[in-house]
């Protein structure tokens, strides 16, 4: 009965949040690393050689095998959706009612330019 009336935080520890799936947050398992290669897949020694280049060119490390079978199908998606990767958008701020205008005129922005 005094559970109900002195209660002191969670009586059930809540679990990490990696314990569960989903999120990695350990930066060592990233992909294109040297404990972890890409996995990719060519056609010909000469696709071999240009792949190789991508790769040395941003600085990753790939596992890169040559099917010459017929019918063979080339497995770069990995290498090109860390390439093709968009870097951080970052959006200029609009100036509030209260800020010096950025007109140069000196006044606020709500009498200026407002």
């Amino acid at each position: 009965m005094s559970d109900k009336f002195f209660f002191k935080g969670r009586q059930d520890a809540r679990q990490h949040h990696t314990a569960y799936g989903g999120f990695q947050t350990n930066a060592s398992q990233k992909s294109g690393s040297r404990k972890y290669p890409l996995t990719l897949v060519v056609t010909s020694e000469a696709r071999k050689q240009e792949v190789e280049a991508q790769v040395a060119r941003a600085k990753l490390h790939a596992t890169i095998s040559i099917d010459t079978r017929e019918g063979a199908v080339e497995s770069i998606n990995e290498l090109t959706a860390i390439l093709n990767k968009g870097g951080t958008v970052t959006a200029v701020k609009s100036p509030s009612r209260n800020d010096v205008c950025h007109c140069g005129s000196g006044l606020k922005f709500k009498k200026c330019c407002g």
